[in-house]
């Protein structure tokens, strides 16, 4: 059975870089009733959402969100390994608008500057449509893929609401929700139960899926983090777009580096170790080696040390969580601010050097198909 979750009525036009997107009313075609569980003890309410044993077939269609995000989601492609340098300052001025960070030209950046008040509302109707899913529709009884790419989903879409509707906003982890930090706020309410988007990642999923590779599906709104993919998750790509990110986090500055004798690792490692890494060191290396290219294996294999302190806190937007002055573009048809215009000319220059360099800057995610060459991998993220 499929259960159709939304109707397919969204618009989305673009002048210059800006987008305009609406989403349509859900629309339940299919449903199974489920009774909402709910418990006093914090640990108690969390055990409603352990995946069941004997999952049906039923799935969830996230096709609004994935247009959404091939929409709204700039992709920087994959690292170079070089940073990207202090940016330019605009008009002679002392000010730099836009990303400053030297992490901006990897991962992916979202598009908040362009985002309508009709647009940031829909990601408040759309979070609450997938809550209700879970009020028709028995969550813990479909499949394991199909239950982390719910989760996954809810949080990230959770996540670029509340960033939209406080932007311009320099660092994510500066916002408060009724002055409760926005990781911890209780904003989401699934089968009853109120739930922040740390619990999400550590007291639903990080507890009841083994692999470490769910790590990279959440979206934190830094660039210092994983990226946002502009695919939806789903039952069937979901294994494949978890390994897409793990390798691009893991080949970034933002996922190791060299300092030394050093292997210096991104924070989010020794954030996520009492559930995928007791033995910090070994447990990362051995982790980071299942997906390191050349130059990182090389790091692995010439260095004694570790250190677990990678971070960069500000938001992953092409706009840097700022605004800026405008300047009409020669056309007149539109308007694009210096700063962008400079960051989108720094990444155009990147994918110029990597196909002269005959590098990779792009990947195609197959699901429900065999290649020549495959593993017997169901895709099956446990």
């Amino acid at each position: 059975m499929t259960l159709t979750k939304f109707a397919p009525r969204c618009a989305a036009h673009a002048l210059s870089a800006s987008v305009a997107l609406s989403f349509g009313a859900s629309a339940l075609v299919m449903a199974a009733p489920a009774a909402a569980q709910t418990s006093s003890a914090l640990d108690a309410a969390f055990e409603t959402f352990v995946p069941g044993t004997n999952p049906n077939t039923n799935k969830i269609d996230y096709s609004i969100w994935d247009e959404a995000m091939r929409n709204l989601v700039l992709s920087m492609g994959p690292s170079m390994r070089d940073t990207a340098g202090p940016p330019a300052r605009i008009l002679n001025t002392r000010r730099q608008f836009g990303p400053v960070s030297r992490y901006r030209l990897e991962g992916s950046l979202m598009t908040f500057a362009f985002l309508n008040t009709d647009v940031i509302s829909s990601f408040g109707e759309y979070r609450r449509d997938l809550e209700a899913t879970a009020t028709k529709v028995d969550i813990q009884a479909l499949s394991r893929n199909e239950q982390l790419a719910y989760w996954i989903n809810l949080h990230n879409v959770a996540l670029v609401e509340k960033l939209s509707e406080n932007w311009p906003l320099r660092q994510p982890r500066s916002l408060e929700i009724n002055d409760v930090p926005l990781d911890d706020a209780k904003f989401i309410t699934v089968e009853g139960v109120s739930l922040s988007l740390r619990d999400i990642r550590e007291n639903i999923v990080y507890k009841n899926w083994k692999n470490p590779k769910v790590i990279y599906g959440f979206w934190r709104g830094e660039i210092g983090g994983p990226a946002l993919q502009r695919s939806a998750f789903n039952a069937d790509n979901v294994s494949q777009l978890l390994d897409r990110s793990a390798r691009e986090f893991v080949n970034s500055l933002r996922g190791t580096q060299k300092f030394g004798s050093k292997l210096m690792v991104s924070t989010l490692y020794a954030e996520t170790a009492e559930f995928f890494f007791p033995d910090l060191e070994s447990d990362v290396r051995a982790h980071i080696a299942q997906y390191a290219n050349a130059d990182v294996q090389d790091i692995l294999a010439n260095t004694s040390k570790f250190d677990a302190s990678i971070r960069e806190y500000d938001i992953a937007d092409i706009s840097g969580g700022a605004r800026e002055m405008q300047i009409y573009n020669n056309s007149g048809s539109g308007r694009v601010p210096p700063a962008m215009a400079q960051l989108l000319a720094q990444r155009e220059r990147k994918f110029e050097l990597m196909i002269r360099r005959g590098v990779r800057t792009g990947t195609v995610t197959f699901s429900n198909i065999t290649l020549p060459g495959d593993d017997d991998d169901d895709g099956q993220v446990e």
